[in-house]
């Protein structure tokens, strides 16, 4: 080959090599070290004395896991874990950028994956900030949301007894699948959906440890769910009240369900395997109705009764019980949210604009007056797939 021309090649190859590697390099550029950024694992905001939004965080301490002990296992002083600052402002983007004035590292959002909201601003309205929420570029949309009836910021301060930190506790709260789990992209789709209601897990008043180091310190837990119409608080549900709102929802995916049988002493206690549930709306001659229907399956984990699970007599019995215990929680959850609080957390506006959507669309405007006067009835299967091993006293003659 001519060597000009190798050089010209050789030259060329050179260039192309230089335009793939810098690109590279300049990767690096705008990076930021773990030790300049303030971590924050949870959030917290309320309604300051002033009326101005305050903005509570808290900052992860990092520190050496300390020798013999487990990953993820708290050593019981919580203190050295984290701290808790926070800062007012007239807007929570004005709050942010006072917050940064009191910490000496760059905060850094992407961490961040409890948001917690005072009942004190969730009655008066949290539209702005999710709306701001969803909008930043840092925060995750998928931190899981609550609203405490003690300020956020206590509740970013309690130090559980098992966990890290008070973010941790929460999160492994509604991770249990018990009661309902919430993100903030869910919150804002609930708000901004047909219904424009929405239900968000609540922490409740903390009880305090009783734990070494930590003992008399508060700990938050979760108790039941608040619940919003437009973007404002207009109640609260109990724990039995929220675990009825789960079936319709088609959120029932873990739980124990414990019935007693009349004219039989003792109790059976079934274990929740799987649930489906479906909405069957109707609208005939201007009424409008809705049918709940549900296929579940159980096992049953424990029985103390005289009954011998192995009979299907017995069986049916026990079937037809969790069918009215499953629909008692579905009408009490039913009746508080459709007759006192006017708030659609079942999904009702969906089912019927999916089903009509013409008719919807005329209607959609007076579904406020509508949803109150739906008529709700249910439908519930209930599947026993494994009895268990029978009792004794079944064993030895007990009742069918």
């Amino acid at each position: 080959m001519d060597p000009f021309r190798r050089r010209k090649n050789n030259y060329i190859s050179l260039v192309l090599l230089l335009c793939l590697i810098i690109p590279v390099l300049a990767g690096c550029w705008d990076r930021a070290e773990v030790n300049d950024l303030a971590i924050i694992l949870a959030t917290g905001v309320d309604v300051s004395k002033k009326e101005e939004i305050e903005l509570s965080v808290q900052v992860f301490i990092p520190k050496p896991v300390e020798g013999g002990q487990q990953e993820g296992v708290s050593s019981g002083n919580n203190s050295s874990q984290t701290l808790v600052r926070s800062a007012q402002g007239v807007t929570i983007a004005d709050a942010m950028s006072r917050l940064q004035e009191k910490l000496t590292r760059r905060i850094f959002w992407g961490q961040n994956e409890v948001l917690i909201i005072g009942e004190k601003l969730a009655k008066k309205g949290i539209g702005d900030q999710i709306d701001f929420w969803m909008g930043h570029t840092e925060p995750r949309e998928r931190a899981d949301v609550f609203v405490s009836m003690d300020s956020a910021k206590e509740v970013l301060e309690s130090m559980p007894e098992l966990e890290r930190d008070s973010a941790k506790q929460l999160r492994k709260l509604v991770d249990t699948q018990i009661g309902v789990k919430v993100t903030v992209k869910d919150l804002s789709e609930m708000l901004s959906g047909d219904a424009g209601a929405a239900v968000i897990p609540w922490v409740a008043k903390m009880s305090p440890s009783n734990l070494g180091v930590n003992k008399g310190k508060n700990i938050p837990f979760i108790q039941g769910a608040a619940v919003l119409r437009g973007d404002k608080m207009v109640g609260r549900l109990s724990d039995k009240e929220t675990r009825g709102i789960l079936w319709p929802r088609n959120e029932a995916k873990s739980g124990i369900i414990t019935i007693s049988l009349k004219d039989d002493e003792g109790f059976v206690s079934l274990n929740l395997l799987r649930s489906h549930n479906k909405l069957i709306p109707k609208i005939s001659n201007g009424n409008w109705s809705i049918k709940v229907k549900t296929n579940t399956d159980l096992e049953v984990i424990q029985n103390t009764t005289n009954l011998n699970l192995l009979n299907l007599k017995s069986t049916k019995k026990v079937k037809r019980m969790v069918v009215q215990v499953i629909e008692k929680r579905e009408r009490l959850a039913l009746s508080k949210a459709q007759k006192k609080m006017n708030a659609d957390i079942f999904g009702f506006a969906e089912a019927f604009q999916r089903d009509y959507p013409g008719t919807w669309k005329r209607k959609k405007n007076e579904w406020s007056e509508i949803f109150q006067k739906v008529d709700v009835t249910f439908e519930t299967k209930v599947n026993i797939r494994r009895t268990g091993l029978s009792n004794e006293k079944a064993k030895k003659g007990g009742r069918e």
